[in-house]
This record gives C-alpha cells, sequence and structure tokens, in this order.
C-alpha cells in the first residue's frame, strides 16, 4: 500500500515532523546474554519515534513519517503512536515488506545495553523522496532529523537532505542530532561526510562530546560548535555527558549548562532523545536556549531511569514535577 499526497482538508498544522524506521523491540526482564534470556517485554523504538511521542506527550502536535509492513509489528508500532497521539498520516503499510524488530539486554548498574537488530530489507529500508509529501511537512514548523534515519539508505539519506532543504527554503526550522550508527554506513569517511552535510543544513545541532569529535576532529566542546556554526548552524549544543551541556550561539552567545544528578541509571538508551524532546520543544515555545537545555538535561535524566528507549519521556506535568524537585535540592 503506497503512501499518496494529502490533500489540505485531511491535515491538521503540526509543531514538528521528522522520519525514520521504527522496530518492534522486546526488552529482556531478566539479566544474562540475550541468547539465555526466557522473557521479554515488547516495546517500540526508534530515535526519531522516541523524539515524536516524546513531543506529543509535552502536548505538542507531532508526525511522523515512514514505512512499517503489515505485520503485527507494524500493526503494533501504529497502534503505538495512536496511543500515543502522534500524527502518523503519512507513515505507509507496505504489504511485502517486514517491520524490523531487536532484542534487548536487561541493562544493570548504569551499563549499556546489548542490543541486536534485525532490520535488513525492512520496510523502512525503503524510504525515499517518494516518501515527501509537501502537503504533509508543509504543515510542520520544524523539522527533526536523526543520523539513524540518514544512515539506512543512500534512498533514505536523500529524503533527509531533501527535507531539510525544502523546508529551509519554505521558512522552517530544522534541527539535527547526529546519533551515530557506524554500522550503517559504508565507511567512516562516507559517515562523517554525509552527517556533516545534513549539519550544515541545520539551524540547531544537537552531537554528543564522542560524536563531534568523531565528526569534526576536535576534541573541545567550543572547537565542535565552531565547526558547526561556520558551516551554517544557528545554535550548537554538545552534550557532555555528566558535565552538562556546552552551547554556542552565531550570535556569539556561549555557556555551560550544568547535568542533573540522578541517583541511580537505569538504561542510558534515549537519553540523547530525550534531551532533544527538552531543546526542541523549548525553543519552539521561545525559551532562551539556555533554558532550553535545562529542559533537555531534565528530560534526558528522566530517561535514564526508567527501562526502555521512551517510557521514561515525561508529559507535562512529569516535567514540572520533576524540575521542581532538582531546584528544591539545589535551593
Amino acid at each position: 500500500m503506497s503512501a499518496t499526497p494529502l490533500s489540505d482538508t485531511d491535515l491538521q498544522p503540526l509543531d514538528v515532523v521528522t522520519f525514520g524506521e521504527a522496530m518492534a523491540m522486546f526488552v529482556a526482564t531478566e539479566s544474562g546474554h540475550l541468547d539465555q534470556v526466557d522473557h521479554y517485554v515488547r516495546r517500540a523504538a526508534g530515535a526519531e519515534l522516541n523524539v515524536a511521542i516524546g513531543l506529543a506527550r509535552l502536548g505538542m502536535t507531532s508526525g511522523w513519517v515512514s514505512r512499517v509492513g503489515n505485520d503485527a509489528f507494524g500493526r503494533f508500532i501504529l497502534a503505538t503512536l495512536a496511543k500515543e497521539r502522534v500524527d502518523c498520516q503519512s507513515v505507509t503499510l507496505d504489504p511485502t515488506l517486514p517491520t524490523g524488530f531487536q532484542l534487548k539486554s536487561k541493562a544493570t548498574v548504569g551499563t549499556d545495553p546489548i542490543v541486536e537488530y534485525y532490520r535488513k530489507g525492512s520496510a523502512a529500508s525503503q524510504l525515499s523522496t517518494a516518501d515527501f509529501d509537501p502537503n504533509y511537512f508543509g504543515r510542520a514548523r520544524h523539522l527533526h532529523l536523526s543520523g539513524v534515519a540518514a544512515a539506512l539508505s543512500a534512498q533514505s539519506y536523500e529524503l533527509a537532505a531533501h527535507a531539510a532543504q525544502w523546508m529551509k527554503l519554505h521558512g522552517k526550522t530544522v534541527s539535527f542530532d547526529p546519533n551515530l550508527r557506524p554500522v550503517l554506513w559504508r565507511s567512516h569517511q562516507e559517515m562523517v561526510s554525509q552527517l556533516n552535510k545534513l549539519a550544515f543544513s541545520a539551524d540547531w545541532v544537537l552531537p554528543g562530546i564522542n560524536e563531534g569529535l568523531i565528526l569534526t576532529g576536535f576534541a573541545q566542546p567550543e572547537a565542535i560548535a565552531d565547526f558547526y556554526l561556520a558551516g551554517g548552524a544557528q545554535a550548537v549544543v554538545i552534550k557532555t555527558g555528566a558535565d552538562g551541556a556546552f552551547y554556542k550561539t552565531a550570535a556569539g552567545q556561549s555557556g555551560v549548562v550544568p547535568a542533573i544528578k540522578v541517583a541511580k541509571v537505569v538504561d542510558t538508551v534515549g537519553a540523547g532523545d530525550g534531551f532533544a524532546v527538552g531543546v526542541v520543544s523549548a525553543l519552539l515555545e521561545g525559551l532562551p536556549l539556555p533554558e532550553a537545555i535545562v529542559r533537555g538535561n531534565h528530560i534526558g535524566a528522566l530517561a535514564i531511569q526508567a527501562i526502555g528507549d521512551s517510557e521514561g519521556l515525561p508529559d507535562r506535568q512529569g516535567l514540572v514535577r520533576a524540575m521542581s524537585v532538582a531546584a528544591a535540592l539545589t535551593a
């Protein structure tokens, strides 16, 4: 079932649109090697999907573009989108190709879990500029891009580049999270070159400190920021782990926003997506960049205290409550 352009009457305005691959994720409920685990819980996973869900929980209207198989996993993902109130009118249900899935180990003592992916030949791997509907993207005021979607295939990368160019030409803003997945690229050189091109097309660039080193060759946050500002970005925010985040803007503003202390780290996967949710949502609400980063740090901190990629992403009341508690502890 191929996607067809949507008419103006089919669509509601969106705050943010994003695209990428979602997979069914089976998270082990017991410790041990994946081949020895008997019990799993099912979740939906995907970097861009996490961002769309996080934004929707905060009360923003988010749309997610993708392809899923006409199978149990695909229908599960669509049901998850509906439950989270993420707009999926531009998702194609593929009658022949499957939805990918992954197995994820139970994280212990804050270590990164082991993840095995089964995504080759998935419906989402066929994403291309044919999935770009200007009527749909045009209803959003912001585009969020991730390096995961860009890495799926050459055609998916073309979709990312085309969407960024189109949105900028039509007065929209664009954010980019490199979200490196080296195994999906044909070479290190290709990954660096292609992702930096996307970063240069974005207004807000959100790399981690290690990603910045890989992509720019610079180890210092300010040097990484200057690299992307020289390429055309308006603001660069570098996640520096326990130190928080460093930011610098094209206007010359810069600073450090401290991290939020967490008593117990449960699962580190999804922290960067939560950070993006906080920064993007706050900037779209007109908050200053330092305040946006504070929100990003809070949501990232909540994300790593829950099992699963999106379970820790808060609704608006949960965010306010978490920020109030943190403020009281530091008073």
